[in-house]
């Protein structure tokens, strides 16, 4: 997001074919700048070795995107509008009788050994919400507002940084410890599903380094270079996956959306289909009206179907990684805007989830800035309307996202 602190399917009988699953190209190979047009690949995960849960996962997002789309909250267990750390509390199942299908979180904090994350979430019940959610069957992001290598500041301090953690650099030894912690949350992210027996890693989506088309993080346009960017990305998945064995993440791209087609940019920092599972971008502009503009449910499904159809012709998922209106002052905006949006009803709009902001506790935090509905709010009512669609998926509606379909 782009605030000072950041201002989510599968149905029952789907054909895809198999994904074929290979190990990555090895880090030091080059990787051309991807065109707008590919020829059909078949799918692949970026980890060859990837856990049998991650690689379900990665197969029943492809199958969820023919028709149904999961819906997904920021931060949803931990907090909301009106409380904070209730146990089984939510903002989104309060209005709408079930959790969301996707729950993102964010690991900012780890770098610095902090017992909590940027926005004050003990890492430690961050680790039970995310096992919970699991357990539950629901579908796990994680984001990295990471502070500046270089300087020491947030996220938003823009000096740069890139160079000085890339091998050779004066912070490389620096960084190779921000990830050994990291490895180590992700590793001990472990739970039992019902019907299962013996712990699990919990597959997480990990989506680094975000909205590096934009210009307010230290990764991000005019700070650091798109050659520096890709390397880095490289070097990230090559020692989490390579050196430290971590089997339990499917990679998530996902720049900034912008008004004119989705496209501006959107390749200057790929690293290249070896390195990533998911392709998305975060939007919180396309689907607020502006005087003089054209319809923006037009434009967004513009900017998804191109999206989309990105994704299929490389054998990757496409997914509406952030996304919301703050204040959701529209009172109709769920079914008005979000869900004819979101629709795959015409058959090139095909996205596996969507993830709304995160809902800042209005006495301890912010007090506008939340991207869901709560109790007794305006949009509470077409919120409802909206989960009761049939292709938006939330918790409770989510087939096993983590046993491949018979067959596969």
């Amino acid at each position: 997001m782009r605030a000072e602190l950041k201002v989510r399917l599968a149905p029952k009988a789907h054909r895809l074919p198999r994904a074929v699953l290979a190990v990555a190209a090895i880090l030091a190979a080059g990787c051309r700048s991807a065109p707008h047009a590919v020829e059909q690949r078949s799918p692949r995960l970026v980890d060859g070795h990837a856990t049998a849960e991650t690689k379900a996962l990665f197969v029943n997002l492809q199958l969820v995107s023919k028709d149904r789309v999961l819906f997904g909250h920021q931060d949803d267990l931990a907090y909301g509008v009106e409380w904070t750390n209730i146990p089984d509390r939510s903002d989104v199942k309060d209005v709408s009788g079930s959790y969301p299908a996707v729950y993102g979180w964010d690991v900012s904090g780890l770098e610095r050994s902090s017992s909590t994350n940027i926005d004050n979430v003990a890492f430690e019940r961050m680790r039970g919400w995310i096992t919970g959610g699991y357990r539950r069957g629901g579908v796990i992001t994680i984001s990295w507002h990471m502070i500046n290598p270089a300087s020491g500041g947030n996220a938003w301090d823009t000096t740069g940084a890139a160079a000085a953690i890339l091998p050779g650099g004066a912070k490389h030894e620096l960084y190779k410890e921000w990830l050994d912690r990291f490895a180590a949350f992700a590793g001990s992210l472990r739970a039992t599903r019902p019907g299962t027996q013996g712990d699990q890693l919990v597959p997480i989506i990990f989506r680094p380094f975000h909205e590096m088309n934009g210009g307010w993080f230290w990764w991000g346009a005019g700070h650091a270079s798109p050659d520096e960017y890709k390397a880095l990305w490289r070097f990230t998945v090559g020692y989490l996956r390579d050196t430290k064995q971590v089997h339990n993440l499917l990679w998530a791209y996902s720049p900034n959306a912008h008004r004119d087609g989705g496209t501006d940019h959107y390749w200057d920092a790929y690293p290249g289909d070896e390195f990533v599972d998911i392709l998305g971008f975060d939007d919180y502009s396309t689907l607020q009206p502006r005087p003089g503009e054209s319809d923006p449910v037009a434009l967004m499904r513009g900017n998804l179907r191109w999206l989309a159809g990105q994704a299929a012709a490389r054998g990757k998922v496409a997914a509406l990684t952030e996304a919301g209106y703050v204040t959701i002052p529209d009172a109709t905006w769920w079914t008005g805007k979000l869900l004819p949006a979101l629709a795959p009803d015409s058959g090139d709009v095909h996205v596996a989830y969507a993830l709304v902001w995160r809902n800042a506790n209005r006495s301890s935090d912010r007090p506008d800035h939340f991207y869901a509905p709560y109790p007794g709010h305006a949009s509470a009512a077409d919120f409802r309307r909206f989960r009761a669609d049939s292709r938006i998926l939330f918790e409770d509606e989510l087939p096993d996202m983590y046993r491949l379909p018979a067959g596969r």
